[in-house]
């Protein structure tokens, strides 16, 4: 990992990330798999290759998911260095209460609010402008839709959405279509980046999603659909630029 200019965190800061993730109140989301209990006795030995593979499996998510807290790209790599120490200093403390990712990540978003509260963002997850999963607002652009009024198809299609049966393989897994979709994914507003980002980049079940983001089903699900809704209209852009 990178240097940063902030310093870490403290050990009281580290002592309460532990305790919160490895007391009573943890997240229960299921026993350890047997890979989990593999990796944390590498880990717990000082297997640096277990780290750094840890490290590059989670980093990039972790990233994303510490910039729905704090926006600025550069504090976000400091609460995702401050996480991964606690993640190290906790090991020998980790019991197992939930998978091995679902305390990582719940290391990671602790750091996280502290850091908001000290940057004057204390901002309740549920207050966000985009968890308002009642509003009336239109996943799809309304001009690809026929009119109510139409004679024929009222509120039907007016342009179906774009097939993708004739794009070449390579192109579908380019680096640069990866990169499009990342690019679409943080843009999104903080609660769909965060759920499509543990949905379908992490591939977190629906039940451990709203259980670590503290929503409901039916909020998941609608936050979800818009994510993906805005990334496919990102990549209908991209696609029919050629």
């Amino acid at each position: 990992m990178s240097e940063s200019t902030h310093s870490p965190a403290s050990p009281s800061d580290v002592r309460i990330v532990q305790e919160e993730t490895s007391g009573k109140n943890s997240p229960s989301t299921g026993t350890l798999s047997t890979e989990d209990v593999h990796l944390i006795e590498m880990l717990r030995r000082g297997d640096e290759a277990a780290f750094v593979s840890l490290i590059d499996h989670y980093h990039a998510s972790m990233l994303r998911l510490a910039q729905v807290y704090v926006p600025a790209q550069s504090v976000a790599e400091e609460v995702v260095q401050e996480a991964w120490m606690g993640v190290l200093q906790g090991l020998k403390r980790f019991e197992g209460r939930s998978s091995l990712k679902t305390w990582i990540f719940r290391i990671l978003t602790n750091c996280a609010k502290t850091r908001a509260l000290r940057e004057g963002r204390s901002i309740p997850f549920s207050s966000l402008p985009d968890f308002d999963t009642k509003s009336n607002m239109s996943v799809v652009d309304p001009d690809r839709f026929l009119p109510p009024d139409d004679p024929v198809a009222p509120g039907g299609w007016a342009a179906l959405p774009s097939s993708w049966e004739n794009i070449p393989e390579d192109r579908l897994l380019s680096e640069e279509t990866r990169m499009r979709i990342e690019t679409a994914v943080m843009a999104l507003p903080p609660h769909q980046c965060a759920v499509i980002t543990l949905r379908d980049i992490e591939g977190w079940s629906a039940e451990e999603t709203c259980h670590f983001l503290g929503i409901s089903e039916v909020n998941q699900r609608v936050l979800l659909h818009r994510a993906r809704a805005k990334v496919r209209q990102a990549l209908e852009k991209y696609f029919e630029e050629e």
